[in-house]
């Protein structure tokens, strides 16, 4: 199975336009939060169908910047997985949406219980044994995916609880432009492309209960 994972939109689909062959070679495209630049419905329309013409199967959840009505949105689409999952081709894919609490007042801002309970939410509806992974829009805490470009981090811990517990395959994860790059935690792989506007998206590619992944550029 080949994955496409897109953070940090923000309406931005130009290099999109780029990537029919890419595209169409997946199996699962993830939008990883912030899909609008403070937009709504019709932004989020605009993005969505940027990429469901491939043919690609698409999932989604809203970030940060993504006001109610993109989720509202995704939901009406079929592909909203914010507090929810999906099985594709034996695979569980889990979201979560949003961010903690920042300094902005962005619209979709949340305290950690609030982040745990919608990841369990999500989880109590995989099927138990089913190899899974991690789209949360907000990064778990303390790795090189969290760090604000003066070195702090900013991550969840109930993002990081849920991973070391629950041990999913991998963790698509973005909000923080600036810490583009890969980690794990335990045995779970951990990526944030950066903004797509720049041209970064996430490959991964599942064999079995084994994820490769890698950062590459339009």
């Amino acid at each position: 199975m080949i994955i496409l994972g897109f953070a940090d939109i923000h309406g931005r689909t130009e290099p999109a336009d780029r990537m029919a062959g890419v595209l169409q070679s997946a199996d699962v495209v993830v939008l990883v939060g912030d899909v609008t630049n403070f937009g709504r419905q019709a932004e989020a329309m605009a993005v969505v169908d940027a990429f469901e013409p491939h043919g690609t199967r698409v999932l989604a959840v809203p970030g940060n910047c993504d006001f109610p009505e993109v989720g509202r949105f995704f939901s009406s689409r079929g592909i909203n997985i914010h507090g929810d999952c999906r099985v594709v081709n034996g695979v569980g894919f889990v979201g979560l949406g949003g961010s903690l609490v920042t300094p902005f007042g962005t619209p979709g801002e949340y305290s950690e219980a609030e982040l745990e309970g919608f990841l369990e939410q999500a989880a109590g509806q995989l099927p138990e044994g089913l190899p899974f992974i991690l789209v949360s829009h907000q990064p778990p805490v303390d790795t090189l995916c969290d760090r604000l470009s003066e070195g702090t981090h900013v991550g969840s811990r109930a993002v990081r609880r849920f991973i070391e517990a629950r041990r999913p395959m991998a963790c698509f994860t973005g909000h923080i432009h600036e810490s583009t790059g890969t980690d794990k935690i335990g045995e779970t792989h951990i990526i944030n492309p950066g903004l797509f506007g720049s041209g970064r998206y996430a490959h991964g590619v599942v064999t079995g209960q084994r994820v490769e992944l890698t950062i590459r550029t339009v």
